[in-house]
């Protein structure tokens, strides 16, 4: 039970995520490069087979033949939704809107390219995009990514981290009052840690 709950514990999640992610400029840098990180890991799942045998869902759009599969891709993407939404109501809905609005994007747009092009432009994203997570983390925030700790819970909060903050800083987007000031508590506490234990080793 213990587990569960701490699973869902938001303040605990960005506690976490916060304390790698302080400075602005490293913020912003994954603001821009965490989504289609996020969007083309779903692109090249598009290209798995079916699973449970469900039916496919096809239409046409704009004179391209388009077929919604049931396969890794849809899993992920569902997978992440629902995470969100547990983990709160109003802004995870909002991300699994997105999750979802990635799945449909990019099945569209495997069904334009085919694998042989998709993959490339896959990988060309991915590169630039963690290129630019790592030189967000070694010339700003001068700290190695969250991903180097925990690689489950870096991957897994970092679409939801970004949205919120971008929630957070333009519209005071806060799940309960309090909330802002209680989780930088607790980042400041873990940097200050981080800092200190740094320090012992440099001595």
């Amino acid at each position: 039970m213990g587990n569960r709950i701490e699973l869902f514990n938001l303040e605990k999640h960005f506690a976490f995520y916060g304390a790698y992610h302080s400075n602005p400029t490293n913020i912003v840098i994954h603001m821009l490069f965490v989504w289609p990180i996020f969007f083309t890991a779903i692109l090249l799942l598009d290209f798995t087979p079916s699973l449970f045998n469900l039916p496919h869902i096809n239409f046409s759009l704009f004179g391209v033949h388009v077929s919604l599969i049931f396969n890794f891709g849809f899993l992920f993407a569902f997978v992440y939704a629902v995470f969100y939404m547990c983990l709160d109501v109003k802004a995870g809905t909002l991300a699994a809107l997105l999750c979802g609005v990635c799945w449909i994007v990019s099945s569209v747009l495997a069904t334009r390219l085919g694998f042989s092009l998709a993959w490339k432009v896959v990988l060309a994203v991915q590169l630039f995009c963690w290129i630019g997570q790592f030189i967000g983390h070694g010339v700003f925030e001068k700290r190695a990514p969250a991903l180097l700790d925990n690689l489950v819970q870096a991957f897994i909060m970092a679409p939801f981290f970004v949205l919120f903050e971008a929630l957070q800083t333009f519209f005071g987007y806060e799940p309960y009052p309090g909330f802002h000031a209680i989780v930088q508590a607790k980042i400041e506490t873990e940097i200050n840690e981080w800092k200190e234990k740094k320090q012992k080793l440099l001595n």
